[in-house]
């Protein structure tokens, strides 16, 4: 698992910007290999599930972990799959704080999966 799952999310500051290059790859080459960059703007990941059920219950722990941390995915809920979407609304691009919370993600499905 990656450290970044024991981080915390961190609120924007007006020096924020979306991370790009070298910063960007550094941080995506840290996640498992499931989550993809999209147009260097947002990460999306899709993780699968038995049901709806189990999905669901995926969603729901997914969403306290949103609260606990102050930084909300989007998320899409199907049968057997969920899928989730980061990035940061206010500098409209991908801070560090999206790759912490999917590696949280990832930490989260893995916790009710098994390896």
């Amino acid at each position: 698992m990656s450290d970044l799952a024991n981080k915390k999310c961190l609120p924007c500051t007006v020096e924020t910007t979306p991370l790009r290059g070298d910063a960007l790859k550094n941080f995506h080459g840290q996640l498992s290999e499931g989550w993809n960059v999209v147009e260097e703007h947002h990460l999306e990941r899709d993780y699968k599930f038995k049901d709806f059920k189990e999905a669901l219950a995926f969603v729901n722990d997914l969403a306290a972990l949103a609260e606990d941390e102050g930084h909300h995915p989007d998320i899409h809920l199907t049968w057997g799959k969920v899928q989730v979407t980061f990035w940061t609304h206010k500098i409209k691009g991908l801070s560090e704080s999206d790759f912490v919370m999917a590696a949280k993600c990832d930490a989260l499905y893995i916790s009710r999966k098994g390896p």
